[in-house]
């Protein structure tokens, strides 16, 4: 019975061993570059993201001020106002 399976089973060759060993430390190095590129890619864009975040923070910071100036602008407006409409009727009548 030992024969018939040795006669059924085929034989492999040391150089077939040897070329799959090659053909997946090849895929093997494929993957690894694959997954290195893919980590500088992350490190790229999260620090692409990092410096946006701080130039939004920035430009938050510098919108609060223009909307604070706004607001005393305004302020100031409608307290000059009457005076403004006084004197336009005053010199147009």
């Amino acid at each position: 019975m030992w024969n018939m399976m040795c006669d059924v089973m085929p034989t492999i060759s040391e150089d077939s061993i040897s070329q799959r060993s090659s053909q997946f430390s090849g895929e093997d190095a494929n993957f690894e570059q694959l997954m290195v590129s893919m980590l500088d890619e992350r490190d790229k864009l999260m620090e692409s993201l990092r410096e946006t975040q701080e130039r939004l923070g920035e430009i938050e910071g510098k919108l609060s001020d223009v909307e604070k100036e706004r607001d005393s602008l305004q302020r100031q407006i409608s307290a000059n106002l009457p005076q403004v409409s006084a004197l336009l009727l005053y010199y147009c009548a």
